[in-house]
Formats: structure tokens, sequence, C-alpha cells
């Protein structure tokens, strides 16, 4: 196809007619090459095409839809060349149909297409997966820790609560007999103590299930002197362990926010654990901290340090010695972490053959309301 530096149609061969099922009179002189192109390649001729024969002479294998006769469009590729500058300048065009290259582009195209489809279901379908096992592991985990904690219940109520309770019924066996005083006041002291020993088991099943399947320890902290309390559990605790050299250490201030109730617990369980694991001819000493910042109880006592493979997990549930004449269910430093984490702060150990054993709890000041 011949066409003037205008596009005008200046000659065009039956081939190109032929393609395009027009007449060479309808063409020639009457139309531009342009206006045989799809509306697209119209624009694309204008801002393109022509320009670029006009600036360097020349365009190879560009790909338009060329609107035939009957309104339909065929995919040809276009090379032209440039003759001349000006007006007087012309443009020789070759066509060629370029339908199985269109075809195999269109495949291209939709095979492109499918394979992102494809890789975005994969995409969606692996986090999908990821968010399941996630799902998976967490239900898992609570399987685990409710499987857990039952296992500890039937374990201590089977075990632990069987003793005192045999206690409490032997002694009341022997209450009925005979006229002895003597042997009732004892049995009497038995059934007293074993029945504290069977509340202290409880309350302490009940802190484990509260922990354990509910939201943590409920702590209603109030401002406290905190020497004052502690001072006043360990006189009561001289009381519960006679023989037992207990001392109370006051440190810096004793003004801090606590809950007093839990607190008592907290240094009940820690004399405790000292006294059935400490050596017994040693002091168990309780020092006892507050300022501005927060509160600090420790509890020292000596003996045999506990071993560094038992260390981190000194803290977890059914965690016990085996001290002879031990009453624990291993539940003691387990409730005294759960406390400490309900007032903000964390317990701590450190145990050694030379320094002996060392727990400690510190708690920050309650945060002032914005």
């Amino acid at each position: 196809m011949l066409c003037s530096g205008l596009g005008e149609i200046l000659r065009i061969n039956r081939t190109m007619c032929r393609w395009l099922e027009r007449r060479a009179e309808e063409l020639v002189g009457r139309r531009k090459v342009q206006h045989l192109l799809s509306i697209g390649g119209q624009i694309f001729f204008q801002t393109h095409l022509a320009p670029l024969l006009h600036i360097q002479g020349s365009v190879s294998e560009v790909k338009l839809d060329v609107v035939k006769g009957d309104g339909g469009t065929v995919p040809m590729v276009l090379n032209a060349i440039a003759r001349g500058h000006g007006p007087a300048s012309t443009w020789e065009l070759a066509f060629f149909v370029a339908q199985d290259r269109h075809q195999y582009e269109l495949e291209l195209l939709k095979a492109r297409q499918r394979a992102e489809s494809l890789l975005e279901h994969e995409r969606r379908a692996l986090d999908d997966l990821a968010k399941a096992r996630q799902e998976l592991e967490r239900q898992r985990g609570l399987a685990e820790d409710r499987a857990k904690v039952a296992e500890l219940l039937v374990g201590v109520v089977s075990h632990d609560l069987r003793n005192p309770l045999n206690v409490i019924r032997t002694s009341a066996q022997i209450l009925g007999v005979g006229e002895q005083a003597e042997i009732r006041r004892q049995a009497l002291q038995r059934i007293t103590s074993a029945t504290g020993r069977a509340a202290r088991m409880i309350a302490d099943l009940l802190d484990l299930t509260q922990v354990r399947l509910g939201s943590g320890l409920v702590v209603r902290l109030a401002p406290i002197d905190l020497h004052e309390w502690v001072g006043e559990v360990v006189s009561d605790l001289r009381l519960a362990f006679p023989g037992r050299d207990i001392v109370h250490q006051r440190e810096a201030g004793g003004a801090c926010h606590g809950d007093g109730d839990r607190l008592t617990q907290l240094v009940g369980n820690l004399v405790a654990n000292a006294v059935s694991y400490g050596a017994r001819d040693s002091t168990v000493s309780v020092a006892t901290r507050a300022d501005a910042s927060g509160g600090e109880i420790s509890v020292h006592n000596l003996g045999d340090p506990i071993p560094p493979e038992l260390l981190p997990s000194v803290f977890e549930p059914l965690q016990r010695g085996e001290q002879e004449g031990s009453h624990s269910i291993g539940l003691g430093l387990f409730i005294v972490q759960a406390i400490a984490r309900a007032h903000g702060g964390q317990a701590s150990v450190t145990s050694s053959a030379e320094d002996g054993t060392r727990f400690v709890v510190r708690w920050p000041a309650p945060t002032a309301p914005a």
C-alpha cells in the first residue's frame, strides 16, 4: 500500500483488498489508512506511528486491528517506510495477516491469566491452611491444658486428700471408744490439723482451676503497710511451725499497694516451702521492702539446693520435692507465681549450696489513671 505523508491511500494491491473485503475504488483517493483501523488503532496511529514515520522514517512489526468491509476486524502486522520529507513525502506500507500470531498471543494471555488465577487460589489455600494449622495448634494446646488440669485434679484428689480424710475418720472412731481424755485430746488435734490441711488443699485446687481455666487470680489492690502485714503473718507462722526459727527483716519503707489476703497466702506458701525443704536447724528469713516503685518480699533458707535442671520448672504445678513430712500437693509455688503476676509482678528463685535458696517476689506500684 502506498500513502501520502498525511495517510491518504494512493495505491493498494488486490491481496489487501481481498483481506479487507473492499474494492480499490472505494479506498484509493477517498480514504486514509488510519480510517481502516479500529478506534484504538486510530489513536495509536495518530499518537505514535505517524510521528515515528516523520521522525525516524520507518516502523516495523506493529500489530493492529484492521476493519473489514463488513465491520469485522482482522489482526495484521504493519511495516512502513517514509520516502521524502514534508507534505510531498509518501509512505510505503506492508500489511501481513497475523491471525495465527494473534491466536497464539490470545492463548498465551489466557494461559497467563489461568496461571495467575491458579497461583492466587494456591496462595489463598496456603493462607487458609496456615490459619487452620494455627487454630489446630491453639485448640490442641487448650485441650492439653484441660487434660493436664484434669489429670492434676484427679491425682491430687485421689492421693493427697485421701490421707487427711483417713486421719479424720480414724480419729473420729477413736473418740467414740472409751473414756481416755488424753487420747481424745490428741485425736481432736489430729482432726484439726488434718482438716486444716484438707482445706488448704481445696483452696489451692480452686486457685489452680481459676488460673488454668479462668482469667487468672483476682486481686484487690489497696494501700497497706507491707512490714506490718507480713510481720503479723510471720508471727502466726511461728505458731504453725513450732521449733523453727522464722525471722522478719524490714528494709526501707513499708507503704505500698497490694492485696493483703493474697500476700498472706503468698508468704505462707513460701515459708511452708522453706520449712519443708530447708535445713531443720537453719533460720528462715522473711524480708520485706516497699517504696514508690512497688513492693518486694523475699524468703531465704539454707539446706540442699534445688537441682539446676529443676529451677526452670519450679513454679509449675506438681513440682514438689520428696522431703519427708511434707504435706504439699505441689501447688504452693505455682500459686505464688500466680499471685505475683496478678499484682503485675514476677516471682524468681536462686539456689546454691553456698548461699542457700531465696525466693523473691517483686511487683510494681499501680499506674495512675490517665
